[in-house]
């Protein structure tokens, strides 16, 4: 086996920004964006992966001494493979791209520059253990057949490569190197979320993508909470004005994740850490000084584990996960709102949907005197199911479902996006019920927003 010792770099990027904020909108997109910052390396043309430099790569023998030194491949075959591989990270669609590695290490039998994942295979895995040989049973095998599988269909349908949502460089790089559609399908938005079909280049302690990150210049709330502050016999809460909370604001959300550690336990489990910040900006309330009504904060971590097994209706369930998370909006009382969650979670897939649902306990460090949301469960439920169904042309729909049947309380959240141009993608939310944000996790109310999210960024 040979293995291409590389030295990694990232490319820098120097955004500038030469517009004049003139307008109280403006100034909400502006600043909104200027959180988001670090996308810019998704958008910008000038951003290529290339953290892969395999040009001029050494290589080094690790196989043993017993082996033909016939079959070692010559110098012009390594520099040829090391063209392709680059031109590869050229592709900004990282479905795209990861295709174009396999592609290339396929047809040299070289390693790619990402390691592939070997999920654990459920059903063999629970035999062993109820036949009292308890072992963790991998999938490789079956993945080597429908691999075979696949490539006998495509060599039979030939279908052509999509153009949408790729340049004419990155297009011509695919077609050259021999990638099809169906090969670019097999990385489904699941399994780019949380690499469970293969490691990332990125590698670990990179930011990637994790809930979508968005800004609604335009969010209007019908019915907007004008007491968000509790209320009892000897201190009322305190309640607003239809003049001090607006029903048009604007809405962002930057949430990121980075894998702290990846292929665990000899088991390919992957070990993250995500930072997620929603915000309601009364940037239109030019009577109290434009303030942010609302912000939550939610850092947590979480624990990955690829898996395969069928589910009914012709599903795959690809992915079991635990984490623990924080929620608070970082006030002091009496707007004060905070709760520490575990949970446990699932992937699953149904063709082009995607759906994962979470089921948590709440971990209560405070004393019930001092909780300041004891009810919180009753509206935002045990659990929730978040789902992403592409549509043709780059379009898709996604969001968020909670629900508590022994209160009959919960909340709905629907996003619809579509493309504008090459990096940017329209965005409407509807959002119906409890807890839109965690200040009025006990408020039912109806919005509706407009806004963009930059390529790669829709996230679950």
């Amino acid at each position: 086996m040979f293995a291409q010792v590389i030295t990694r770099y990232q490319a820098q990027l120097q955004p500038t920004f030469n517009t004049a904020l003139k307008t109280p909108l403006s100034l909400a997109i502006g600043v909104a964006l200027s959180c988001t910052a670090l996308q810019a390396q998704a958008a910008s043309e000038a951003s290529v992966y290339n953290e892969i430099p395999v040009a001029g790569a050494n290589v080094e023998y690790l196989g043993d001494d017993a082996i033909d030194p016939s079959q070692m491949p010559s110098d012009a075959f390594i520099a040829q493979q090391a063209q392709l591989f680059l031109e590869c990270t050229e592709v900004q669609t990282s479905a795209a791209r990861l295709a174009c590695f396999d592609k290339v290490a396929e047809q040299g039998k070289t390693p790619s520059y990402t390691m592939s994942k070997q999920p654990v295979d459920l059903a063999k895995t629970l035999k062993t253990t109820i036949s009292g040989k308890p072992q963790v049973v991998l999938a490789q095998d079956d993945l080597d057949e429908a691999d075979d599988t696949l490539d006998t269909e495509q060599e039979q349908t030939n279908t052509s490569l999509s153009a949408v949502g790729l340049t004419k460089r990155e297009a011509k790089v695919l077609e050259e190197v021999g990638v099809t559609q169906e090969q670019i399908e097999r990385y489904s938005p699941l399994s780019l979320a949380y690499d469970l079909d293969q490691n990332s280049e990125r590698g670990t302690w990179t930011v990637r993508p994790y809930r979508p990150t968005y800004v609604l210049p335009l969010f209007y709330t019908f019915d907007p909470n004008l007491s968000p502050t509790p209320s009892n016999p000897d201190e009322p809460g305190e309640t607003f004005t239809s003049n001090d909370v607006r029903n048009t604001e604007l809405k962002f959300q930057l949430s990121l994740k980075t894998k702290v550690g990846e292929d665990l336990f000899d088991t390919n489990a992957d070990l993250w850490f995500g930072y997620t910040q929603e915000s309601h900006w009364q940037v239109y309330n030019e009577d109290n000084s434009r303030p942010f009504r609302a912000t939550d904060y939610q850092p947590e971590i979480f624990l990955t584990q690829p898996v395969a097994a069928d589910l009914p209706f012709g599903g795959r369930l690809r992915m079991l996960g635990a984490g623990a998370i924080h929620h608070s909006n970082g006030q002091d009382d009496p707007l004060s709102r905070s709760w520490n969650r575990a949970y446990l979670m699932a992937g699953a897939e149904w063709g082009k949907l995607s759906v994962v649902p979470r089921l948590w306990a709440r971990v209560n460090g405070n004393s019930s005197s001092d909780d300041d949301n004891p009810d919180i469960e009753d509206y935002m439920g045990y659990g929730d199911i978040k789902f992403l169904y592409d549509l043709p042309a780059d379009q898709s729909i996604s969001g968020t479902l909670r629900y508590n049947p022994s209160t009959n309380k919960g909340a709905a959240q629907i996003d619809y996006i579509y493309p504008l141009s090459e990096n940017v993608n329209g965005m409407v939310q509807l959002f119906q019920g409890y807890g839109e944000s965690i200040v009025d996790y006990n408020h039912e109310n109806t919005s509706i927003g407009f806004g963009i999210v930059l390529n790669d960024w829709k996230g679950f």
